[in-house]
């Protein structure tokens, strides 16, 4: 994948300036998505990085992970797993709480989503403070998976999210700002 293709990527997804809130930049990914070009370099980019890596399982952290996951998996020939928003899966879960800027959250996977030992790629569209995917990343391990890394099409570098996920032993972003 070229660098020119990482950079027409870029200029697909429109910055929103103060969304939701003054002095937020939003960085929508939907301009990129509705284009038919745009939207399979993406998907494209982001299964080249793990080409080498055995993969049994995609999981998608809700919502905009789901988006980027679910093509990937069936790219790569693995299964999709959801990490979901509490009380959205029907089944037995593990539950994950992580900070945000002005309280908690939580995510949840169903105990039985991966074999114990599955090699497991989380994938989400946004890395920011990073405390989603380190949820996730926790996640991943209380179902004895094995994580073997983490997907993002955008990583805000100010944030410094990739600081907390010391468990993941690769990090890919297609774009930085």
């Amino acid at each position: 994948m070229t660098t020119q293709a990482v950079i027409d990527v870029k200029n697909k997804i429109r910055s929103i300036p103060d969304f939701p809130k003054e002095g937020i930049i939003f960085r929508d990914i939907t301009t990129a998505l509705k284009d038919a070009k745009t939207l399979p370099v993406m998907v494209d980019y982001l299964c080249e990085q793990f080409k080498d890596t055995k993969i049994d399982y995609v999981a998608g952290i809700e919502s905009r992970g789901f988006i980027f996951g679910m093509p990937m998996a069936y790219k790569m020939k693995a299964g999709f797993v959801p990490i979901r928003k509490p009380h959205k899966l029907p089944a037995e879960t593990y539950s994950q709480s992580y900070e945000l800027e002005y309280g908690t959250d939580t995510i949840e996977v169903h105990k039985d989503a991966f074999p114990q030992g599955a090699n497991v790629l989380i994938v989400d569209d946004l890395l920011a403070t990073g405390g989603t995917a380190e949820a996730a990343c926790k996640l991943i391990k209380k179902t004895g998976a094995n994580l073997v890394g983490i997907a993002f099409l955008i990583e805000l570098e100010d944030l410094n999210g990739r600081e907390k996920l010391t468990d993941a032993p690769k990090i890919v972003s297609m774009v930085k700002y």
